[in-house]
């Protein structure tokens, strides 16, 4: 009711976030019931380091729940430099008392400055100062971006200032929520996550949570038939095109990112890269800047579904890989058969063939 939320819209979120977190329809209740008491669950800190605060505008435009539901009722952010009302002392005041109390989650956006501490301060306290402080009373640490995860543009190359993200930074536990910027789809159910069990989810090596990201975007792209096909757009504005081909061959980064894009898409629900007709440039993945720095480069070669360590490139995907699914599908055959699935006649020595029935003769014939 305080949200002006009705009550189908109300239990729709919840399923929604039920989806998003692998869990069954029946989880719906206690989702609610999380979720209703949000308010009571530990408060939110919000700090910005080195980034170019994306990823807050990104969450800012989440709309179903609206940013000022999730500010207002689902969580409690107690600090947050470009939207909370206090300023100054005031502002510190806040942050201290917080910290001080603990069991708060600490939201981070933006990479920290190693190399050359003083590259970023706030208040005459360093980057490394401030997130050493902010983290140590934490009930989780959650990085939201790939700034604040894996060090993002500032960690490229010849990376100046000694930038990293949180963990390589301070060697915290992190629960990383990547993306140049993030999407706020994806880190609502991550919040909700921890305050439905209260501990931090199933984490990848990368640290991302792994009901969100442990399939890759290849594995649910609208315009994965057409790359199992061989058929790829080579030229923008050409007649592939417009029949919206496969990505691959323009840069599409999609066989290398682990991310629910293809599911969740942005803008509420409206779209996301590889739809729009741009390929994914894996801004998901750890140093995506100097690995896929060529965001329209071809990546070398694909693994293979199915083949574990078999890895393939785009000319030969296509017409080979048609072969060898119907030579599979051969070897299949010829299994089936040895397994007696297939009827056949009995070998030599072992009597002769059932005799016919009139039924079967006129089946025969």
């Amino acid at each position: 009711m305080r949200m002006d939320m009705n009550r189908r819209d109300f239990i729709r979120l919840c399923g929604g976030t039920a989806a998003m977190l692998g869990l069954s329809y029946s989880w719906v209740p206690e989702i609610a019931q999380a979720l209703e008491q949000a308010a009571k669950r530990p408060p939110v800190i919000w700090m910005s380091f080195m980034e170019c605060t994306g990823c807050l505008e990104s969450f800012a435009k989440s709309v179903n729940p609206s940013t000022a539901d999730i500010v207002l009722d689902i969580i409690s952010l107690n600090y947050q430099e470009n939207i909370m009302a206090a300023a100054g002392t005031q502002a510190e005041a806040d942050l201290k008392k917080t910290i001080g109390q603990g069991g708060y989650i600490a939201v981070i956006e933006g990479a920290i400055a190693v190399g050359i501490p003083e590259a970023m301060m706030v208040a005459g306290k360093t980057s490394l100062e401030l997130v050493k402080e902010l983290t140590q009373n934490a009930a989780a640490t959650l990085c939201v971006g790939t700034c604040a995860a894996y060090g993002g543009v500032q960690a490229m190359r010849p990376n100046p200032t000694g930038a990293k993200g949180v963990k390589d930074a301070i060697g915290a536990k992190t629960v990383n929520v990547p993306g140049c910027p993030p999407n706020p789809a994806h880190m609502l159910p991550t919040i909700v996550h921890y305050l439905l069990f209260n501990k931090i989810p199933d984490l990848d090596s990368d640290g991302r949570p792994l009901f969100l990201y442990e399939q890759k975007i290849h594995d649910n792209c609208e315009r994965r038939a057409h790359f199992d096909a061989g058929r790829y757009v080579t030229q923008f504005g050409s007649k592939e095109e417009t029949l919206q081909y496969c990505l691959y061959k323009m840069g599409c980064k999609g066989p290398e990112t682990h991310s629910p894009c293809p599911k969740t898409l942005w803008n509420n629900k409206q779209s996301w890269c590889v739809k729009c007709g741009n390929g994914c440039i894996g801004c998901m993945e750890p140093n995506f800047w100097d690995r896929f720095e060529d965001f329209y480069q071809q990546l070398p070669n694909v693994p293979i579904p199915g083949f574990v360590g078999v890895e393939t490139s785009a000319d030969w995907i296509g017409s080979t890989l048609v072969t060898a699914t119907m030579a599979g599908v051969g070897i299949h055959a010829v299994t089936t058969a040895a397994k007696g699935r297939f009827k056949k006649h009995p070998e030599e020595g072992e009597g002769p063939p059932p005799a016919k029935t009139e039924a079967s003769q006129g089946s025969e014939d």
